[in-house]
């Protein structure tokens, strides 16, 4: 038996030193919108502009249909865009957000430090901005930052990865897009986990840059190096899907046990199907809406209605429970 060496989450939810809040402009301002330290509140209604990162990507899709979801329920138009990582574009969908007048933005966005200017931007014209996903470099510039426990949920996906290896073995991570500060976080979770086991090693760490075929790849490469390989922990599920197709090319598969991070239908079926061990869901959905509600909060009362700094606890994904979740969200 593996013996599990004691540790304990520390779960912070922070609240954020002195907010500079957007107020929103009504439908008559003159599009400047209100003072940047917010004004009174006014009705339900108007334009939300959803922007995340590509659509292609189920995680990214799931965000935008539950955000886009929730604002028409609530009553508002909406328009959805994909800036697909590219600060520019990001920056350009921004600007027609603000000269559409919103009324507020769901950002999940294209870099930690490139975004702060546009939501800048956005908040000097009166417009919240509710960021999703991925939080940015900086307090007191978005509404809300509403992010999933990247930390918990490594360490979760860790101690799943520490015991189907039964705490021995030679690994190999594969790491998100460096611009992207849940990269980071997720792992130096892993590394937490998995450095109290002097007996596994880590014998490659690779950026694949949150890409399905660019981790393909670079597993191919790893694997032609070396084939003594026991385990893959991903820092997301298309890293971890490109790896599992390299390891089936190779012959590895049954041999080499995966762990991956975000929860998408994919990864769950490989999950069950036995391709991968775990994966770690991040109840995007769920944020989605929660950044919708708390624009529709801001747009009504014109003050936030929770602190700036939110975070989401994950849950552990294994085929012992796989059925009970649909996507990225836990079923009812």
């Amino acid at each position: 038996m593996l013996e599990r060496k004691p540790f304990r989450f520390v779960l912070v939810l922070a609240a954020a030193a002195t907010l500079a809040l957007a107020g929103c402009g009504s439908d008559d301002d003159d599009g400047s919108g209100g003072a940047a330290g917010g004004g009174g509140g006014g009705e339900a209604g108007g334009l939300i502009a959803i922007i995340t990162p590509a659509a292609e990507n189920p995680f990214f899709k799931a965000e935008a249909d539950a955000a886009k979801a929730k604002a028409e329920e609530l009553g508002y138009e909406t328009s959805v865009a994909s800036h697909d990582d590219d600060p520019n574009k990001q920056s350009e969908l921004i600007d027609a957000a603000i000269s559409r007048k919103a009324k507020a933005i769901v950002l999940d966005n294209a870099g930690a430090d490139a975004s702060i200017g546009p939501v800048q931007k956005a908040k000097d014209a009166g417009i919240p901005v509710f960021l999703i996903d991925r939080e940015i470099n900086k307090t007191g510039v978005a509404t809300a930052q509403i992010v999933s426990n990247n930390s918990q949920g490594a360490q979760l996906g860790a101690q799943e990865f520490v015991k189907a290896l039964n705490g021995k073995g030679n690994y190999v991570e594969l790491v998100g897009k460096e611009s992207d500060t849940n990269a980071g976080v997720r792992s130096k979770g892993y590394s937490d986990i998995i450095g109290q086991y002097p007996d596994m090693k880590r014998v490659a760490r690779q950026s694949a840059n949150w890409d399905q075929q660019e981790a393909f790849t670079k597993m191919e490469t790893i694997i032609q190096r070396n084939r003594d390989i026991d385990g893959v922990i991903a820092g997301n599920d298309t890293m971890a899907l490109g790896a599992v197709a390299a390891l089936k090319a190779a012959g590895l598969l049954d041999k080499v046990k995966v762990v991956g991070f975000d929860g998408s239908p994919d990864a769950v079926d490989a999950v069950k199907k036995g391709e991968m061990v775990a994966t770690v869901l991040q109840p995007a959905a769920l944020i989605a809406e929660m950044a919708v509600e708390q624009a529709d909060q801001m747009i009504k009362n014109g003050e936030a209605s929770e602190p700036e700094k939110q975070s989401i606890d994950c849950e552990l994904v294994t085929k012992e429970n796989a059925d009970e979740f649909g996507v990225f969200e836990r079923l009812q």
